[in-house]
């Protein structure tokens, strides 16, 4: 039979060249294999192909192209300028790549599996809704940087409560219900003397004066009204004895302002208290004449 024909290798007719072929047609059948293998493995060149059957089979039924088969060092998949346009379907989208360029991960209702999400190599195990609560969020990580923030917020108020280096906690003028105290101590203030002092509460709520001088007291900053807020004053006489004039505010028990006791270093211990921000005081000696 005359000598066949073919381009690709799928063309050869497996029962050719026939016995009955003669031997001087062999050599042509050696070319037109020789031809067929070179058209169609064009660019294999001078490197001997170590590829098995098994990796060849990979191939088997992949529709992708020629471009998107040429992803092939996912290591370096972001590097170059093409790979970050990777998208995936509406079903569960993946954006690797945003307008101005960013490289933006996007998974819309769907889980990272497998261990969950790590951030910086720790699991995160906050559900959405935990998460969001910092949503809009202003506050500052020391002003988070209380151990229970599950009880600290409970009361809008507890937002004012502050602590300085020192542990000192400011609870401005809200309420502390239902403390259980021991070695309870009040703040004493040392005031300076002068012609005219003045007792400030937020100061503390014991305070002691030495005079060096005939000396007006005045009173500033008592609670609001409703609140109960009291203090005590330690008058110690100068050497030479001074005496004390008290603001007109305050109502004295007995209808009167008693004595300063007369004689250096003697204490007379006054208390005071108000339950209408400083409209009206009560006035008490607790104590006369100490040593």
């Amino acid at each position: 039979m005359g000598l066949e024909s073919a381009t690709y290798i799928s063309q050869f007719v497996d029962t050719n060249p026939t016995a009955t072929d003669p031997i001087s047609q062999g050599d042509d059948h050696l070319r037109l294999i020789k031809s067929v293998l070179q058209s169609q493995f064009t660019t294999l060149g001078a490197a001997a192909v170590t590829t098995t059957a098994g990796e060849l089979n990979i191939l088997d039924g992949v529709t992708a192209t020629n471009t998107e088969l040429n992803y092939l060092d996912i290591t370096t998949l972001g590097t170059s300028e093409n790979s970050k346009v990777v998208t995936q379907s509406a079903g569960g989208v993946i954006t690797v790549g945003g307008a101005a360029g960013d490289q933006v991960l996007n998974i819309a209702s769907h889980d990272l599996v497998d261990g969950g999400l790590k951030l910086a190599g720790t699991l995160v195990t906050s559900s959405a809704a935990e998460i969001n609560k910092l949503d809009g969020l202003s506050a500052s990580t020391t002003e988070l940087d209380y151990t229970d923030v599950t009880t600290l917020g409970t009361v809008q108020t507890s937002k004012a409560v502050t602590a300085d280096a020192s542990g000192i906690v400011n609870h401005a003028d809200y309420q502390v219900v239902r403390p259980f105290l021991k070695d309870y101590a009040e703040v004493k203030t040392n005031l300076s003397a002068a012609a005219t002092v003045d007792i400030d509460i937020t100061e503390g709520n014991v305070f002691q004066l030495t005079p060096d001088q005939d000396t007006t007291f005045t009173f500033s900053n008592p609670s609001a009204t409703g609140r109960s807020c009291a203090f005590t004053l330690v008058w110690i006489q100068d050497s030479s004895d001074r005496t004390i004039t008290w603001p007109t505010t305050v109502d004295w028990a007995g209808g009167s302002a008693p004595d300063v006791t007369s004689g250096s270093g003697k204490r007379d211990i006054y208390t005071f208290f108000t339950l209408d921000a400083g409209t009206l005081w009560y006035g008490f000696q607790a104590g006369a004449d100490l040593s």
